[in-house]
C-alpha cells in the first residue's frame, strides 16, 4: 500500500490509508452506528404480532445447508507474531485477519465457516500481544481486527464485514429476505452495542442490569416459533451476538454465580442451538482463558 491511502466507511485500497476514529480493545467502536432504541424495536416486535399468520411458514432450510457447508476439515494456523513474514499480499486471495480471543472477529470468522468458505477466504490469526509491522504498515492501517482482503481493498468493522461476506461470496444466505424480517433483522444487529454496554455495566455492581438485558432476548427470542434462533432461523443476527453472549454466560457463572440461563427458557435453546453450529463451534476458546481475561479486563485482576 502506498504510504497515503483511501478509506471509505472503513475500507482501505491500494491508492492510499488513513485512521479510523475511534478505538476499543480488539478495535471496534464502542458506539454502534445504528441509533436504536426500546421503543423502535418494541414497535418492529408490534408489527410482527400483527403479522403473526407468516409466523405458519416453513422453517428455512439455511441451518441444514450450514450443517452441510461447515463440514470442511480445518487446522488453525499459528497467529502471527513481529518475527512473522507477511503472507503475498493483494495476490488475488482473499483473506481474513483475526485473533483467535477478539469476539469482534469471532463474528467474522463465524460468518465464513457457515458460508463454507474455508477454502475460499484464507484465515490469518494475529498475535495482538505482539503483531507484526507490516500488518499496519501494508494491510490495514488502523492495526485492528478484523479486517478482510479483498479484491485488492482491505475492510473492518465486524458488522460491516459479516454483511459483506453474506452478500459477496457464495454459499447459504444468512440474512433474511422479507422487508419485515431484514428491518428487524438490522434493528436487532443495531442493539448489540447496547447490550454488550449494559452487560459490562453490571460487572463491578449488581447484575440487575444485566437482567434486564438477557430478560429483553428472552422476549424477542420468543417471537417466532420455527427454531430457536433470534429469527426462527439462524442468521447474522445469532452472529452478532455470540461470541459475547458466550462471554458473558461463562463470566457472571464465575464472578457473580448468575446464570443467565435460568427462568429464561427461549435463551437456553437459543444458547444450546448454537452451541450445534458447526461453524460456530470451532470459533470458541478456552473457556479458562475467557473467563481470567475478562478478570483481568474488567476487575483488574493481574
Amino acid at each position: 500500500m502506498s504510504s497515503a491511502a483511501s478509506m471509505n466507511h472503513g475500507v482501505f485500497s491500494l491508492s492510499g490509508r488513513s485512521s479510523m476514529p475511534g478505538s476499543l480493545p480488539f478495535g471496534e467502536n464502542n458506539a454502534i452506528k445504528f441509533s436504536t432504541t426500546h421503543f423502535h424495536l418494541e414497535y418492529s416486535l408490534h408489527k410482527l404480532q400483527l403479522r403473526s399468520f407468516n409466523a405458519k411458514r416453513k422453517m428455512c432450510r439455511v441451518p441444514k445447508l450450514i450443517a452441510m457447508a461447515t463440514g470442511v476439515e480445518e487446522v488453525l494456523p499459528p497467529p502471527l507474531t513481529s518475527t512473522s513474514v507477511p503472507p503475498s499480499l493483494f495476490d488475488g486471495t482473499a483473506r481474513l485477519y483475526i485473533s483467535y480471543q477478539c469476539p469482534y472477529a469471532q463474528r467474522v470468522w463465524i460468518t465464513r465457516n457457515c458460508k463454507g468458505l474455508q477454502n475460499q477466504i484464507e484465515l490469518v490469526p494475529i498475535d495482538l500481544q505482539d503483531r507484526p509491522s507490516w500488518y499496519k504498515e501494508k494491510v490495514y492501517p488502523p492495526n485492528k481486527v478484523p479486517s478482510l482482503e479483498h479484491n485488492n481493498e482491505v475492510r473492518g468493522e465486524s458488522l460491516d464485514l459479516i454483511k459483506y461476506i453474506d452478500t459477496h461470496f457464495e454459499g447459504p444466505s444468512l440474512f433474511p429476505s422479507g422487508p419485515d424480517d431484514e428491518e428487524f433483522a438490522e434493528e436487532l444487529i443495531s442493539y448489540a452495542g447496547t447490550f454488550y454496554k449494559t452487560v459490562i455495566s453490571s460487572f463491578k455492581e449488581d447484575v440487575t442490569e444485566a437482567g434486564t438485558a438477557f430478560d429483553y432476548l428472552e422476549t424477542v427470542l420468543s417471537k417466532y416459533d420455527q427454531g430457536p434462533f433470534f429469527l426462527g432461523q439462524f442468521s447474522l443476527v445469532d452472529i452478532a451476538y455470540a461470541p459475547f453472549i458466550e462471554r458473558f454466560q461463562l463470566f457472571l457463572m464465575e464472578v457473580k454465580n448468575y446464570d443467565i440461563k435460568s427462568g429464561r427458557p427461549k435463551l437456553a435453546a437459543w444458547i444450546d442451538g448454537m452451541n450445534n453450529i458447526d461453524g460456530y463451534k470451532v470459533t470458541r476458546s478456552d473457556p479458562k482463558e475467557l473467563v481470567e481475561s475478562y478478570k483481568k479486563r474488567f476487575l483488574g485482576n493481574p
